[in-house]
């Protein structure tokens, strides 16, 4: 007769437990194996030099057309090249499609000057668009000898220089000058667009104290505008100017700040040349010209705009 287990060899309740659950822990422990390694293979794929080992098998699994970089479609583009758009994305064609990074491309473009936002999107048969939203330049501003393009806001719009594009934005954009200028530039700029006839005579809007606008012309001439009333006055002027042509005629000043009054300075007349006397043959001697009367070239600047003066009252001094 078989004599019972002693106390000693019985086996814990920990054992029993595991005895009894050892189909389930099987299993288990399998899951935790393959996590284990895939998480191990996973870590190693960042190392670079892994990576450089497996390039050649990730490009032959890639090398198929389907899957290679076709075409890279630009649009929305101003001021901003398209050789720098292609430098910030860091593709060609030809290359795989799976390793362009729409993230990086985005970050990368987004430090371009004029460039306010980007979409891009990248589709397996191998296109990638990218739609560029710029800020674009609304005026140049000028204030303490500086030339900045500025937005419709007033905002300083970051340029690249004087080179290409941004030359041309600085030549072809409506100039505006003085303290506060920037911030009060497209209620004025606005106004002029609907009277295309004025706008064509103006080169400068000069900001007068922070509270008005003088307007120069393209032949030095200075219009005084009302403080608060620019769009009635320009507008005013406009259908003066369609029936007398009064922008294109020799003044000096059109002062509108009285609402009742139009002050007109017009330009003082060319004196007449000194008549030849007919009946003497004598030379007269004529003494070489000084040095100090030779006239010596003057540089202007980009955009010729007239000082600003503190005299703004039209009862004090109506010519200002």
């Amino acid at each position: 007769m078989r004599a019972p287990p002693s106390p000693a060899d019985r086996p814990s309740r920990i054992g029993l437990f595991l005895r009894r659950q050892k189909r389930l822990l099987r299993p288990i422990a399998g899951l935790l194996f393959l996590a284990g390694l895939g998480g191990a293979g996973y870590v190693s794929l960042k190392i670079p030099a892994v990576q450089e080992q497996l390039a050649p098998l990730r490009d032959k699994l890639l090398g198929t057309s389907t899957l290679r970089v076709t075409s890279i479609h630009i649009d929305g583009a101003q001021l901003t090249s398209e050789q720098s758009i292609r430098d910030a994305l860091g593709v060609e064609v030809g290359d795989p499609v799976l390793d362009f990074s729409v993230s990086d491309a985005r970050e990368k473009l987004d430090t371009l000057p004029f460039v306010d936002h980007v979409t891009i999107e990248r589709h397996l048969s191998g296109e990638i668009d990218v739609h560029i939203t710029e800020r674009l330049p609304y005026a140049v501003w000028q204030h303490q000898g500086h030339f900045e393009l500025i937005d419709k806001q007033g905002n300083r719009v970051p340029d690249q220089g004087m080179t290409g594009k941004d030359a041309e934005a600085f030549t072809k954009l409506p100039l505006v000058v003085g303290d506060g200028a920037n911030t009060s530039a497209a209620s004025l700029i606005d106004v002029l667009a609907q009277e295309p006839d004025v706008k064509a005579h103006v080169t400068a809007a000069v900001r007068v104290s922070n509270r008005r606008w003088n307007l120069t012309l393209r032949d030095g001439a200075t219009v005084l505008l009302p403080e608060g009333e620019e769009a009635p006055a320009i507008h005013k002027l406009a259908k003066i100017n369609a029936t007398t042509r009064l922008l294109d005629r020799p003044v000096l000043l059109i002062d509108m700040r009285l609402p009742d009054r139009l002050t007109i300075k017009e330009k003082p007349p060319a004196s007449p040349p000194p008549s030849d006397a007919g009946n003497n043959t004598q030379d007269t001697p004529v003494s070489a010209p000084h040095k100090a009367d030779t006239p010596k070239p003057v540089s202007h600047p980009v955009h010729p705009a007239p000082k600003e003066t503190k005299k703004d009252n039209p009862e004090e001094n109506p010519d200002e």
